[in-house]
């Protein structure tokens, strides 16, 4: 990644102050160690006329990965090669905003203790970021830059200059030109800016990104015209914290306009005296969901495959309509914990007749799991490697056949509104892959169609307008008997 900022100067006010007000000697070059890789600070020109100080970020694509903890969207080969084969080492993003911030924090604060008057006095800057990913285009970058007073230039860069028909990529040229202004303000502009562009963080978004956004956005940030924008993506559209951003800069707003201190009009909410009602987990609408499904099919014999600790079976069995129940796991140690969990030794003999659990994979066929009316697979699939999804998908509809068969997983659209989860990870660590709504949906009308069943898609928790519920839900229903299938 690389970027340079450039000024010009006179005999009086030479331009080699660049210098003083980075903190950075122009005769040297520096190299600064960063979470990602090394930044180098280097001075291409430096003298009365004209100065130029470059930083240089090599970012270590491995170490990336491994301090991420190699946790990406799965476990296909193509998203496994994604985590070292991609624009990280090139493309200005997050990664440079926080080795701006890093090597350059005093200037970006406005210090200098060598010249203390520097860092007040405007001067004529130029900044330059060869490979910029742009989403949104260049006219987004206008649209950030240009109210803040930026003569902007964004050329986009051509997918191949070989094949022009290929069109432009999402990346471009930039060039910001400005004849009066302070080097903390530029800094602070980039700062904000270089991850909105890219519309991603590549650490974890805590909630003090609230008060940097608030310091760096300061005297800017409150009346920009897509203030909305810029909030949403610098806190990677974590929905508490953008509406506590927001808040806080229409208070700001509000004091600026009213020539008043933002504590003096912040006093007229006291403490809060109602209790909120808290939100169902999503574990129990889960449940909920399964257990509304599996009475409108009728079914009164219930596999639970993949049961773990047993949740989902201690549920169905406060259901008189379900008249037996097995939970069927791989691990004994989930079964064990399910075993405590229902009670099993201390149940009465009418009611332990109704469950069973046992061990069992489903990686292969089995003759205990005929018979039945119904199977659930709930967050079951996606910690199964992609290649071995054809032999449970053939123990289950090819050999098993229940007349219903209902399939959960998480839906990976809806993780950017996981407030807890950081970016490009998946809800838990043995997830092998996480898909979209359509994946799921292309995989489910699949397996319907290759063993004569129809599929319907259910939508668990709330069914957000723009990315889709937490979880999808399949409901397979028996329509082809197999031996017609067979004929």
């Amino acid at each position: 990644m690389f970027l340079t900022i450039t000024t010009t100067g006179t005999p009086e006010r030479p331009a080699t102050d660049l210098g003083y007000l980075l903190h950075k000697h122009p005769e040297k070059a520096q190299a600064f160690s960063t979470s990602y890789g090394t930044a180098h600070v280097l001075y291409p020109e430096a003298d009365a006329e004209r100065c130029t100080a470059a930083l240089l970020l090599e970012v270590d694509a491995v170490a990336l990965v491994r301090r991420g903890k190699g946790k990406g969207r799965g476990g296909a080969p193509d998203a496994a090669l994604a985590q070292y084969v991609n624009d990280r080492p090139y493309a200005a993003s997050s990664l440079l905003a926080v080795a701006l911030s890093g090597v350059f924090s005093s200037a970006m604060k406005g210090v200098c203790n060598a010249r203390p008057e520097l860092p007040a006095v405007p001067r004529p800057l130029r900044i330059d970021v060869p490979a910029l990913p742009a989403r949104g285009g260049p006219g987004l970058v206008r649209r950030l830059f240009e109210p803040l007073g930026w003569t902007v230039t964004a050329e986009p860069v051509p997918l191949d200059t070989e094949f022009p028909q290929w069109g432009d990529s999402r990346y471009v040229r930039l060039e910001l030109e400005s004849a009066d202004r302070t080097l903390a303000e530029a800094l602070r502009h980039l700062y904000v800016l270089l991850p909105v562009l890219d519309d991603a963080k590549h650490y974890w978004v805590a909630p003090d990104e609230v008060d940097k956004l608030l310091r760096a956005g300061e005297g800017w940030l409150p009346g920009h015209p897509e203030q909305k924008l810029i909030t949403s993506r610098y806190l990677a559209r974590r929905w508490s914290l953008t509406r506590a951003a927001t808040e806080r800069l229409e208070l700001v707003r509000l004091a600026e306009t009213d020539d008043s201190e933002v504590e003096e009009i912040d006093n007229a909410v006291g403490a809060e005296t109602e209790t909120e009602e808290r939100p169902t987990p999503l574990a129990v609408q889960r449940r909920e969901a399964i257990t509304a499904a599996l009475k409108a099919s009728g079914a009164a014999r219930v596999l639970d495959l993949g049961c773990g600790q047993g949740q989902l079976v201690q549920t169905l069995l406060k259901d008189p309509a379900f008249t037996e129940i097995v939970g069927m796991d791989v691990s004994m140690r989930a079964l064990t914990i399910a075993s405590r969990r229902l009670k099993l030794d201390r149940m009465g003999e009418r009611q332990a007749a109704r469950v069973k659990l046992f061990q069992g994979s489903l990686a292969y066929t089995d003759q205990r799991i005929k018979g039945y009316d119904a199977a659930v697979l709930s967050e079951v699939i996606e910690h199964l490697d992609l290649p071995r999804l054809p032999a449970l998908e053939y123990a289950v509809f090819g050999s098993a056949r229940p007349r219903t068969v209902l399939v959960t997983t998480p839906n990976v659209e809806y993780n950017v509104r996981w407030e807890s989860l950081p970016a490009g990870q998946v809800r838990h660590g043995d997830h092998r892959f996480e898909w979209t709504r359509a994946e799921f949906r292309a995989w489910a009308e699949a397996v319907a169609e290759r063993h004569g069943y129809g599929a319907e898609f259910v939508p668990v928790g709330p069914d957000d307008p723009e990315v889709g519920p937490p979880t999808q839900m399949a409901v397979f229903t028996l329509t082809t008997p197999k031996e017609a299938k067979a004929a």
